[in-house]
């Protein structure tokens, strides 16, 4: 019986009941022909035009077969990168979306006769990368397009800048930890000198400063010793003129005191004091 022209009422209702996925060893691939059935497909192998599609395929079968492979591959890793992208994902679900599409190319005309030689080939091939878990096989697609390997070589010039700068910092530390050391057991081997306070002999007079003093006191113990503050040669100042009128009046206050023959009051003395201090404050303002 001849085959339903293609728009006739059997060819709808041939189509109709095929719709869906079959067995896939009732499928010819070289005729592109899904039997229902082994009889059916028993008949088609016997029909004149499967036997006239085997010569020709006959003729160069590696041919043939190779095309298949390649278009398989292709279809399947199309569909990998484009509904899975790189993420890790089983085998079997991509091959069962794959093969949900009622004209794909089926793989018993492949050169692979199970998913598993066909998983470790595109493992082999750098295709994707492949691991075998108790789940079954799992595959990752690799991106090799010149804009994910630029991206690729990209982040990686940034890793290898970011660990010699960590690298970097991390010498730079151990050679001040190790140059620390140094001067610290330098520091030990010469040994830091002891401070030493102020001392005094036991044979030593006691020296009494005493700014002013009574007559009848120089009288009866002799003279008193004077004391002059020592000038700092480092504050003098050449240029500096000598003040006129501080000299008058320290020489007026020294008469005066040497005059007066009684003693002063610790009260006249603190009065004296702050005096002077005002005085010594306003010369150094001026």
């Amino acid at each position: 019986m001849p085959r339903a022209e293609v728009g006739t009422p059997k060819y709808l209702a041939n189509k109709m009941k095929s719709k869906g996925l079959q067995r896939l060893r009732w499928y010819c691939q070289v005729c592109e022909k899904q039997c229902r059935d082994e009889n059916g497909f028993k008949c088609h192998a016997a029909s004149e035009s499967h036997l006239r599609q085997m010569l020709v395929v006959g003729e160069h079968a590696g041919k043939h077969i190779s095309n298949f492979s390649s278009e398989f591959q292709s279809e399947f890793v199309a569909l990998l990168s484009r509904r899975f992208g790189t993420k890790r994902v089983r085998a079997n679900q991509v091959y069962q979306e794959y093969i949900s599409d009622k004209y794909h190319v089926h793989m018993n005309s492949t050169r692979w006769v199970t998913l598993t030689e066909f998983v470790k080939h595109l493992g082999r091939t750098g295709v994707a990368r492949v691991d075998e878990t108790e789940k079954g096989w799992f595959i990752a697609w690799i991106d090799s397009s010149p804009k994910a390997l630029a991206k690729a070589e990209a982040s990686m010039k940034k890793e290898r800048a970011t660990v010699s700068d960590e690298q970097r910092e991390r010498m730079l530390i151990a050679e001040q930890i190790e140059r620390a050391s140094k001067e610290e057991d330098k520091d030990e081997k010469e040994g830091s000198p002891v401070e030493e306070g102020l001392k005094r002999d036991e044979g030593a007079e006691k020296l009494t400063i005493s700014f002013s003093k009574p007559a009848a006191a120089e009288s009866s113990s002799g003279p008193a010793i004077k004391m002059k503050a020592a000038v700092n040669p480092l504050k003098a100042n050449p240029l500096k003129r000598p003040n006129v009128f501080k000299a008058a009046s320290i020489a007026s206050s020294s008469s005066g005191a040497q005059k007066r023959s009684v003693p002063m009051t610790a009260a006249e003395r603190l009065i004296l004091e702050e005096q002077d201090r005002k005085r010594r404050r306003m010369e150094r303002e001026n």
